[in-house]
């Protein structure tokens, strides 16, 4: 299929990008703290692809694609998106990216989040998508793939944003489901970089998915793992993906600060989290009180990234608004942040001396705006 990179594809990045009715802007008591973090050099590992689509480009991707939507307009979408935990979430999410249908559709998407991303000075993402939903419309993989792919090299040209994708599998799903998804990936493995696992961890430990990335693995992709905020046997599963799995990294893992022994295996073995705060950031079960996530994993010395997760569905805040919300709520100091941005360049599944120059970039700002 043709991919058109103009006309429409141009429409619907541009309305992607428009100002929109959301919560109030992000505040920070800080302004020179808020001017860092806008101009600062960044990464982003955990978005889900299909977590920015935004409710403008599904309903112009519906019309396209002859779908009728069960709304009246923009506004009363986004106020069906009410959510109180993870099931709740997942069934809004999932419902939402029915309107992806063909590869223009999957250009479409991610070229506007990576355009949305490049205006915001993150100059490298790797790229969460869930291919098994798409698979079980009829959509082919290399539909998907395809789309994607081809946005990541004109967003890279046109742009200067660096991005990489990751293949999740949908947990909650059959692990027969999982692999298929994973074979039918295999042939496009140039376009991936690693797996992840994602959706409903209740009943869908991380073992479920063992064979799966071994099977990565062995045609060299990295792994990752979500390891979800207050789940059911949640350092039990934070325990599997460290020592069982031996997962490159962890997505969210909040919890793991209940268990001074999984703090210490994650500080030695060096594993970057990528926490997500705008939707897991305070722990409550089993707390006396609730636990700032971002704060108490600093303090107990483990490597955080800050991620934006699904921006479309949590008041269309991306990465430069989730960090100026965490940096209040989480009390960070300028340093704080500048670590934050470090490490997000030192997890890149990237070669060492990318990574290098990278953070060179980043020490080159922050000296510049002492």
């Amino acid at each position: 299929m043709q991919i058109h990179r103009r006309g429409l594809m141009v429409s619907l990045a541009a309305l992607a990008a428009m100002p929109r009715p959301v919560r109030a802007a992000a505040a920070i008591a800080d302004p020179q703290l808020a001017r860092l973090i806008a101009g600062m050099p960044k990464a982003e590992y955990h978005v889900h692809l299909e977590g920015t689509l935004e409710a403008e480009m599904k309903f112009a991707l519906a019309q396209r694609n002859g779908l009728k939507l069960p709304f009246a307009d923009v506004a009363a979408m986004r106020a069906s998106y009410k959510f109180n935990d993870l099931p709740s979430f997942l069934a809004i999410y999932y419902d939402g990216m029915k309107v992806l249908l063909k590869e223009q559709d999957f250009y479409d998407l991610s070229y506007a989040y990576l355009a949305k991303a490049a205006s915001q000075n993150v100059v490298y993402t790797e790229m969460f998508f869930d291919p098994q939903e798409h698979l079980k419309r009829g959509v082919p993989m290399a539909a998907v793939i395809g789309g994607i792919t081809q946005a990541r090299r004109d967003a890279q040209a046109t742009l200067g944003i660096r991005s990489q994708l990751i293949l999740c599998f949908v947990r909650d799903l059959s692990a027969e489901s999982a692999m298929a998804a994973l074979d039918a990936a295999l042939p496009f493995k140039e376009h991936l970089v690693g797996v992840g696992l994602d959706s409903d961890e209740k009943d869908n430990p991380p073992e479920k998915f063992r064979a799966h990335f071994a099977k990565a693995r062995a045609h060299g992709l990295h792994v990752t793992a979500h390891c979800d905020v207050d789940q059911v046997d949640t350092l039990r599963h934070i325990r599997t993906a460290l020592l069982d799995l031996k997962v490159d990294r962890i997505d969210h893992g909040g919890n793991i600060v209940q268990s001074p022994e999984l703090v210490a295996i994650a500080r030695e073995r060096g594993i970057y989290f990528t926490v997500c705060p705008s939707f897991s950031g305070t722990l409550r079960a089993g707390m006396k009180q609730p636990v700032d996530v971002v704060r108490a994993m600093l303090d107990a010395g483990l490597k955080v990234t800050i991620s934006s997760d699904d921006p479309a569905y949590m008041g269309s805040e991306y990465l430069n608004d989730v960090l100026i919300r965490a940096a209040d709520r989480s009390h960070l100091t300028s340093a704080e942040i500048t670590l934050i941005a470090r490490n997000g360049f030192e997890a890149a599944w990237l070669p060492k001396a990318d990574k290098s120059a990278m953070i060179a970039r980043l020490d080159n700002y922050v000296r510049s705006t002492v």
